[in-house]
């Protein structure tokens, strides 16, 4: 089954609101979904439901989700020409998850691997949720009909969940939710830790200088990667196998990313110079890139009206197309109706 009610296929991304975006999220996930609005019918959120599946404090998380919508607009989001909105603001997601919950099997859940990894710790706070958010991650891809899902390799097994539920729904009845697709975005590079290249950067690093948060200062981010690992060799050159060059391929593939070149360019263009004339290259590059966000973002941040209204406009959007699915759902399922 294919979305056919017009030629542009729809494309489907979601963001969570906890932490500022760093780099690598930037350049692996929000820039595509910009420049993906060119090709694609867009639908992108704010995924504040997935965030409370570990215990947040609730101030804070209406702040950053304002602050997530604030910036997914600043990087480029047109909240006109594309679908934005925050996924509480939508019931119909909670309502299909119900639906499709009872389409998920259980050994399907148990063999996630967020879910095994936190398991097998013993965590205290693992809960019910976080055992069945990916029942709601395919609610959210299947109430927009979504053709195609950017997905990174940790993001393929959720991807292939929300496949078979939605191949079981149209076995059992008929066909009714279209099957979604992955869509590999543009090759960017693994954007790794500043302080340890070998792991990948998080938001959630206990070290301020592992990762550039997209609102980092232009200063804060130059020293940052002024103390970025390398190694001893003094040569700029990539070599993907060698593991004690962990820190300069890093390096080379955030300029190459930002700055649209190659990364046998970059190569060229530092040949023969030192490593701290390099790092202190690449952190401009990517403050230069920043800037312009960062200008947006203070101007939206402080108009809340106007947030409020693309949010509102947003969510009733969203739930315009929604609403016509999760229809269909509760009327194959047999669930009564009263309107008329």
């Amino acid at each position: 089954m294919t979305n056919t009610e017009n030629t542009r296929k729809t494309i489907l991304s979601g963001i969570q609101p906890t932490n500022t975006p760093h780099l690598g999220n930037y350049l692996g996930a929000t820039k595509n979904w910009v420049d993906m609005q060119a090709s694609y019918d867009c639908v992108c959120f704010v995924a504040d439901l997935h965030a409370i599946t570990v215990r947040q404090d609730p101030a804070k998380l209406r702040a950053q989700t304002r602050q997530t919508y604030a910036l997914l607009m600043a990087m480029g989001m047109d909240a006109d020409k594309s679908i934005l909105f925050v996924q509480s603001h939508n019931h119909h997601h909670a309502e299909l998850n119900w639906v499709l919950s009872c389409f998920t099997q259980f050994g399907e859940l148990s063999r996630m691997t967020q879910f095994k990894d936190k398991s097998s710790k013993g965590e205290d706070s693992m809960n019910a949720g976080l055992f069945t958010y990916p029942t709601l991650q395919a609610a959210d891809i299947l109430l927009y009909q979504a053709d195609l899902v950017p997905v990174g390799a940790d993001q393929k097994q959720h991807l292939e969940l929300s496949r078979n539920i939605a191949v079981r729904f149209n076995n059992a009845y008929s066909p009714t939710l279209v099957v979604p697709e992955p869509h590999i975005p543009k090759a960017v590079g693994k954007i790794m830790s500043l302080s340890e290249p070998t792991k990948k950067m998080s938001k959630s690093d206990d070290n301020p200088n592992a990762s550039v948060s997209v609102l980092d200062e232009r200063d804060v981010i130059i020293r940052k990667f002024k103390r970025a690992v390398t190694d001893s060799e003094a040569q700029i050159c990539y070599r993907e196998e060698d593991e004690a060059k962990a820190g300069i391929n890093n390096l080379l593939s955030i300029y190459a990313a930002v700055t649209g070149k190659a990364v046998a360019e970059a190569e060229a263009e530092f040949a023969g110079r030192g490593y701290g004339e390099f790092k202190e290259a690449v952190g401009a590059a990517v403050a230069d890139v920043f800037e312009p966000v960062q200008r947006e973002y203070a101007r939206l941040i402080e108009d809340k009206a106007h947030l409020d209204a693309c949010m509102k406009s947003g969510a009733q959007r969203a739930m315009r197309i929604s609403g016509k699915t999760l229809a269909k759902v509760y009327r194959k399922v047999g669930l009564l109706s009263i309107d008329n």
